[in-house]
């Protein structure tokens, strides 16, 4: 995994929710140069069966892709079409409010984006997501493009599923909560 940036390092240590330990492990993958792929985001597509759906190339818009390979490996079901950003606009839960762990997904022209919520200040949230600028890496996103905001399901919600302020140097208010174990 290559390094967090400063201001979310703190992300390396926290205990849950499980979608955000599995999306970290992935921080730092690259989307290949030119006609090449990257093994990895093509591992992913046929670890999560989408390779069986037609994903053969990482120049394939992969936001979703990557959603899916880490909902899976934290044990939650994607949506039917899990390459369509706005397809996760029905997975999980509505939640009343953006907060750790949440899956957010924004609508832009030709299409839409999906990634999880890992903090917010007042014009934006910040997103650990894929592709996003060919990597996986945490954006900021306008808020006013937000289209929808889902939780995962939990059996027990970890206590740290909350909102969290991103200040100059890293969150600025979050509680972190048990092992979420019991999650799944």
């Amino acid at each position: 995994m290559t390094r967090l940036p400063d201001a979310f390092a703190w992300l390396a240590g926290v205990p849950g929710p499980l979608m955000v330990v599995e999306a970290t492990k992935l921080y730092g993958t690259l989307e290949a140069p030119g006609t090449a792929d990257n093994p990895e985001i093509m591992r992913w597509a046929k670890e999560t069966g989408l390779s069986a759906q037609g994903y053969t190339k990482d120049e394939v818009p992969w936001c979703g892709l990557y959603m899916a390979v880490v909902a899976l490996r934290a044990g939650k079901t994607a949506p039917s079409v899990p390459l369509r950003a706005l397809s996760w606009a029905r997975f999980g839960i509505p939640s009343p409010e953006p907060s750790l762990g949440d899956v957010l997904v924004f609508k832009r022209t030709g299409g839409g984006h999906v990634a999880l919520y890992v903090g917010e200040d007042s014009k934006n949230y910040f997103c650990l997501g894929g592709n996003q600028g060919d990597a996986v890496s945490i954006v900021p996103k306008p808020k006013i493009r937000l289209h929808a905001c889902r939780r995962p399901i939990y059996r027990v919600k970890p206590d740290n599923v909350l909102p969290v302020g991103i200040g100059p140097v890293g969150p600025t208010f979050m509680a972190v909560g048990p092992d979420p174990s019991s999650e799944v």
